[in-house]
């Protein structure tokens, strides 16, 4: 890889304009301007034996710890079984939270907010010093730059192995607070800030510099216990920011070498892996690759990179199910119902930022801007807060799905904090020093962007990415290159004027055009890129699509759990795209035929579909414009047995180049359909006819093509079907019905064990017809009905003609006719307090929720153990679980001692 030629602008010097992300960066400079600095240092006091000064941490995981926990040092831990523990993550979140207001500061809009993030940073650092110096007076400790919110004892019971649930994670911890100390040196000018972090970096390396490799490799390889975070990273800047080259050496005591040696060589080991344990080491290793100039560093990165997108990325940028990584290539086949953690995205956005730095390669601008525009600011519910970030922790994308907002003191609640107040630091990059003046316009934002040290402003103009176009104001004189990017799905064109004046560019969707010349100040910039509707299929199943309009993903409402038909086939144009009926409401949301659309980055609290299953009827095409009849040929959109219909086949490549093309591909596909006695030759003649009335690939108004070659259309059908499948391939596989006796309910499912009536129909002869539920065996499916219990159940119909032609029909049926069972669990905390797990199980639709009420609460939706303080009177809590079907558990109840 080159050295690197392009670097983000620093974030004072760009600025945001209203548009739809300064709505969540205000939400979040909200809750940085007023939460106390006091709540986010009570639990590092409290561990330092300091005065609290009254203050309540933040909750959740960033809580105090058990009331009989000790700050034990690392050789006084009395053991797993003696050693009462709790929120064993705690430190981490004000670590970002620190990270949150450097960065706000930097970028701050108006000069009275950043003194006073001025003013919180210093505190903060302030705090965390004495609170550094208070432990180092202790002689508890190994090493006077130890700085945590628990003793010593987590690290050395990590050296020893200790698994997840012991222990969790602490260099993961260590790296938030390190992390957040670096930001507050650099984006707000804290000396203290980078002295407790070298401190605290000559701590790790006194740890971990006499373990043996092995040792090490051992402990980074536990499942989270051993999730370091980006502690290579940290350690690289370090060395850089204060010269000691010790810190590189401390850096390389965190590789994990048989991930790196696999992936370097192009090995993909990925699946199962903890997402975010290893995704945050990357950037540490691109330092490393810096600092050493050794290859395998890099080849690693790159190499994971291209392991992981697409083929491991949701529609929103998102990836991991359930925090873990799939198989390569399984996006439809990775559905759960913990998909996409938000921590993980973060991440990936800034390896994106790097990579692009060192290559300038538009793919990583191109993700980019999905993962932020979509899954990023989608994570911040549209609410003000005063002491939660509101973000999610899973951005999920099964069918039916909810964001999980709040995320007070979790991971995800903590990268939330950072990634809302920084959306200005990709829109432009520039050369590095001594390159050509040069400037990359990477995100279509409004913004304005001050480059100092070359007398250049430039201003974007844009509602993009509810408008297809922007309107660049450019400030500068004499030689420099504007780089603009095409973005990958502007296939409807891309076109640029220069003070009103076309010019001509070679705009390839994905890639860059350029315009350099000597500049004037005032000059006028304009892009036009028309917004597409797009069916996007996922790239492991054509028949689970997505919508996407312009760099936006459309969610569509519903509050059914179970898959959503989509019937497009009418409206797709020559090149894949959409020519629907789309319209915009007062509500922001869109509508589509009966589907109720809204944006991914919307923050709504609305169940949602990320995904459709297509479900056209039959085969058709679109007519020669929006309002025209569609060419519908009258046959069954029928299916191999693969699944994949006929029109699944035929757009599987997303479109065509041309109307000769799309002609040959539907000739081609009504061959393979016939051959496989889907399709009767005079079926395919149909189809044929219909793709040659169609609206593809002509111009509205046009009744013959203008590249195809022919006179009209009456010589480009006859061409058609001169080669059509013979006449002689009379008749077709056998129609097959399946009626259920009764509809679901409103979530997709069945509450009711539910009956189907199977029946089939031969164009000659009784056919016959086997039935086969799951894995089963294929049973005649006979005059009984067909009956389903519980279970998300593939049924699959086999007919068979006298012929030998047969036709397969699969059917999903979800049936759950139980509610959810929740256990609930009570541990005491001294005499003061309990600590409270509700677990549901519920094995066929799986748990939705978990609500509990108190005595002085709402019902609140339960997410991780939780505390309550015992009173002088028993308290009686009342809980109940509802799972993805809808089953709702009765109200259950537990009751709570009084204290003593």
């Amino acid at each position: 890889m080159p050295e690197p030629t392009a670097e983000p602008f620093p974030l004072d010097a760009v600025a945001l304009h209203d548009g739809i992300f300064t709505r969540a960066r205000d939400q979040m400079l909200h809750l940085a301007r007023t939460y106390p600095v006091d709540r986010l240092l009570a639990v590092f006091r409290a561990n330092a034996g300091l005065d609290t000064r009254g203050a309540l941490p933040p909750g959740g995981w960033e809580d105090f710890g058990h009331p009989d926990e000790q700050a034990w040092g690392p050789g006084e831990y009395p053991g797993r079984e003696a050693a009462p523990t709790a929120n064993l993550l705690r430190g981490h979140y004000a670590g970002h939270f620190l990270s949150m207001l450097a960065l706000a500061h930097a970028g701050a809009p108006e000069a009275g907010l950043k003194a006073t993030l001025q003013g919180k940073v210093d505190e903060m650092v302030e705090g965390l010093r004495e609170v550094q110096e208070a432990l180092a007076a202790s002689g508890r400790y190994s090493h006077p730059g130890f700085l945590a919110a628990y003793g010593e004892w987590q690290f050395s019971r990590l050296e020893g192995l200790a698994p997840y649930g012991e222990i969790w994670a602490p260099y993961y911890t260590c790296h938030k607070i390190m992390a957040g100390l670096l930001d507050a040196y650099r984006h707000a000018g804290s000396r203290t800030a980078l002295e407790i972090a070298a401190g605290m970096g000559r701590w790790v390396h006194g740890r971990l510099s006499v373990l043996s490799a092995d040792r090490r490799a051992e402990m980074w390889s536990l499942y989270i216990a051993g999730e370091a975070g980006g502690m290579n990273e940290v350690l690289c800047d370090l060395a850089v920011l204060t010269g000691d080259e010790q810190f590189v050496e401390t850096a390389r005591l965190f590789d994990l070498d048989w991930l790196l040696e696999a992936t370097a060589s192009g090995r993909d080991v990925l699946d199962g892996l903890h997402a975010n344990q290893h995704v945050a080491t990357l950037l540490g290793y691109l330092a490393l690759h810096d600092l050493t100039g050794e290859a395998r560093y890099l080849d690693a990165v790159v190499n994971i990179w291209d392991m992981l997108v697409p083929g491991r990325t949701y529609a929103h940028g998102g990836s991991g199910e359930n925090e873990l990584w799939g198989p390569a290539g399984a996006v439809a086949g990775d559905l759960g119902n913990r998909n996409a953690e938000t921590c993980v995205t973060y991440n990936l956005l800034k390896l994106a930022r790097a990579l692009f730095g060192r290559t300038g390669d538009p793919r990583y601008a191109d993700y980019y801007e999905r993962a932020v525009t979509n899954q990023v600011l989608g994570s911040r519910h549209d609410v003000d807060s005063d002491d939660s970030p509101e973000v999610t922790y899973m951005f999920p994308v099964h069918p039916g799905a909810l964001r999980e907002y709040d995320n007070v003191g979790t991971c995800c609640g903590g990268t939330g904090l950072e990634n809302h107040v920084k959306y200005q630091d990709s829109v432009y990059f520039r050369a590095v020093r001594g390159g050509r003046r040069t400037i990359w316009v990477n995100l279509y934002v409004a913004s304005a962007v001050r480059w100092a040290e070359q007398d250049v402003r430039v201003v974007q103009e844009t509602a993009y990415p509810l408008e297809g176009g922007s309107r660049l104001l450019v400030d500068a004189t004499g030689d420099l290159e504007l780089r603009l990017r095409v973005p990958g799905w502007a296939a409807g064109g891309f076109v640029v004027t220069v003070d009103g004046a076309p010019v001509a560019v070679d705009a390839v969707p994905g890639q860059y055009v350029s315009l350099r010349r000597d500049w004037v100040p005032g000059t006028v910039v304009e892009i036009s890129m028309p917004l597409t509707l797009r069916e996007v299929p996922a790239p492991d199943d054509a028949s689970l699509v997505t919508l996407e309009l312009g760099p936006t993903v459309l969610l569509t409402r519903s509050a059914a759990t179970t898959w959503l038909p989509l019937a497009a086939a009418t409206w797709r144009r020559l090149d894949g795209t959409l020519d629907a009926p789309l319209t915009r409401a007062d509500d922001g949301a869109w509508r589509l035929g009966g589907l109720v659309l809204e944006p991914a980055w919307s923050g709504s609290d609305a169940r949602y579909h990320m995904y459709l299953r297509r479900a056209d009827a039959r085969i058709a095409f679109a007519g020669l414009d929006a309002g025209a009849e569609p060419a519908d040929s009258g046959v069954p959109n029928v299916a191999r047995r693969d699944g994949d219909t006929f029109l699944d086949v035929l757009w599987s490549d997303g479109g065509f180049a041309s109307r000769p093309e799309f002609l040959r591909a539907v000739l081609r596909t009504a061959h393979e359909f016939v051959g496989l006695g889907l399709l009767s030759a005079a079926e395919a003649r149909d189809v044929l006819r219909a793709a040659v009335r169609s609206g593809v690939g002509r111009d509205a108004g046009s009744t013959v093509s203008g590249t195809a070659g022919v006179a009209d259309a009456a010589d480009e059908e006859a061409a058609l079907l001169a080669e059509a499948p013979a006449a002689g391939s009379t008749g077709s596989a056998p129609r097959v019905v399946v009626v259920p006796a009764a509809a679901p309910s409103v979530t997709g499912w069945y509450h009711q064990p539910v009956t189907f009536t199977v029946t089939a129909r031969a164009d000659a002869g009784e056919p016959t017809v086997e039935v086969r539920v799951d894995d089963g065996p294929w049973r005649p499916a006979g005059a009984e009905p067909l009956r389903l219990g519980d279970g998300v159940h593939t049924v699959t119909v086999r007919a068979v003609d006298p012929e030998g032609r047969e036709r397969h029909v699969v059917r999903e049926v979800s049936v759950d006719t139980a509610p959810p069972v929740t256990t609930a669990t009570a541990r005491r905390l001294g005499s003061r307090g309990v600590e409270i797990d509700l677990a549901a199980t519920d094995d066929v639709s799986g748990v939705d929720s978990i609500r509990w009420k108190g005595p002085d609460t709402f019902w609140a939706t339960f997410r991780e153990p939780f505390t309550r303080a015992l009173g002088d009177e028993p308290q009686v809590i009342q809980y109940r679980a509802t799972d993805r079907a809808g089953n709702e558990e009765p109200v259950r109840t537990l009751e709570l001692p009084p204290a003593g």
